[in-house]
């Protein structure tokens, strides 16, 4: 028996009759914590380069995956075994250039593939044309959030008209390092804090309006022409 299939029937017997009440009364919803503290501590430890505990980590991670595969096949929509089958049958679809033919010698060459064969899949599933900005994980922390948002909007062209102060975004990158970065993101934490206010959210809801605002007027142009 492997590994993984150990771990899946402890989690089952966990799950079932003379199991644990903790385990038994865990749903998706309850998880979700959970699942985001295990993820932060892994990455704690791949910052740390501390291979020992990432491998424990990693564990922990593993068990969220499970445990959630186990509560879906209860309920009769999934097992672990379909999870792993279809993320398998993904990435080989959308690595034809090594399952298949064809070649790719960089890694912007595979981005824009992924997303072109992304997209082909998305209009067979009778999914909604390609929308402007790529979908994002709404439990994104704030600032990954900020960063996706503005780095599809400058790589679709689109920087200018944004809203955002391109000039001065360029003057502050003047001589910026890591810990001058730390040091201007703490001070307007420590002001948010000062004021009542919410960084984590006043951020995302910015980046969130400047995806409407471009959207907007990128629908405006083309109703226009």
């Amino acid at each position: 028996m492997s590994a993984i299939e150990e771990l899946r029937l402890t989690i089952a017997r966990l799950r079932g009759p003379g199991g644990c009440p903790w385990d038994q009364e865990q749903t998706h919803q309850s998880l979700t914590r959970c699942l985001i503290d295990e993820c932060a501590e892994l990455l704690d430890t791949i910052d740390r380069g501390d291979m020992p505990h990432m491998r424990e980590e990693l564990g922990d991670v593993l068990i969220q995956v499970i445990f959630h595969a186990q509560l879906a096949e209860e309920a009769g929509h999934f097992n672990l075994e379909d999870v792993a089958r279809e993320v398998n049958e993904k990435l080989v679809r959308r690595h034809p250039h090594v399952f298949g033919t064809g070649r790719l010698d960089t890694s912007e060459q595979v981005l824009r593939q992924w997303e072109e064969i992304k997209a082909v899949e998305k209009r067979a599933k009778g999914e909604s044309g390609q929308p402007l900005f790529k979908e994002l994980p709404p439990r994104l922390p704030a600032a990954m959030y900020a960063e996706a948002v503005w780095k599809q909007v400058c790589k679709k062209g689109l920087a200018a008209g944004s809203g955002v102060d391109t000039a001065r975004v360029a003057r502050i990158a003047e001589g910026l390092d890591d810990s001058a970065l730390g040091a201007m993101l703490f001070e307007v934490v420590a002001a948010a804090q000062s004021r009542d206010l919410d960084p984590e959210g006043s951020l995302r809801r910015h980046a969130d309006a400047l995806m409407r605002h471009v959207e907007g007027r990128v629908q405006d142009t083309a109703a226009a022409s």
